[in-house]
């Protein structure tokens, strides 16, 4: 897979993917991820990206020049997927997205800043649009590593324990079980005994049932979802 991310502040983006599980799956071949300046694309002497909008109101809009030449100059190399541009107004990202979005080959990731971008971007290039809360951050930086790291992670080979990712929260409309580690008594707080048995029908069984509770009791609204439709 190959990411390129479009932004005006590339050096928000270079922390987060040379650490961890993301370093080690660009490392290891699974994933190459492109961080483009839009400022490289401007023609304007003092590298503009924005102006004033038409009609006046408050804030600056980011112009559809350098995004437009930057994505043309991306897509006569390759083929993209996907133009995914990160708002406050797309779809807010869900596990079943991130699943699809994983089995692509080439994704484009633009960032929104200031009041946005112009309208045109939107109508002309982005074939996707993606939130990941409803709330506003200052810019589609940090939501643009959040959707990379979800897709990253579901590469086969990216993470040790290959069903790991398949055991994560929202895979099945679930949330996860809880989990536990060494010791198996902290100062009279024990394990649940079942975890200990060796006995993984058993085991997969609880994990089961915790996640029914957790989620009935934090996210009903999952099961909801799932749920079937009364026969007509």
């Amino acid at each position: 897979m190959r990411i390129d991310i479009i932004t005006c502040l590339p050096k928000l983006l270079e922390s987060f993917f040379a650490h961890s599980i993301l370093q080690r799956a660009q490392q290891g071949g699974y994933v190459e991820v492109v961080v483009h300046d839009l400022r490289d694309y401007t023609a304007d002497k003092h590298r503009r990206v924005d102006d004033y909008a038409f009609g006046g109101g408050a804030g600056m809009v980011m112009q559809i020049d350098p995004i437009a030449r930057c994505i043309r100059a991306l897509q006569s190399e390759r083929t993209y997927d996907e133009v995914i541009y990160m708002t406050p107004d797309g779809v807010r990202l869900n596990q079943q997205t991130a699943n699809a979005l994983s089995l692509r080959q080439n994704l484009i990731i633009l960032c929104g800043h200031y009041k946005g971008v112009d309208e045109r971007v939107r109508e002309l290039f982005v074939t996707r649009e993606i939130s990941i809360g409803d709330y506003v951050l200052s810019g589609g930086e940090l939501a643009a590593c959040v959707l990379s790291d979800s897709l990253i992670r579901l590469l086969p080979g990216v993470l040790n324990d290959e069903t790991s990712a398949l055991t994560d929260s929202f895979q099945d409309n679930l949330l996860a079980p809880p989990v536990y580690t060494r010791p198996a008594d902290f100062e009279g707080h024990e394990v649940p005994a079942i975890l200990l048995s060796g006995h993984e029908a058993k085991i997969d069984a609880w994990r089961h049932e915790q996640a029914l509770e957790r989620t009935r009791t934090r996210r009903p609204d999952l099961l909801e979802e799932q749920a079937p439709e009364p026969n007509a």
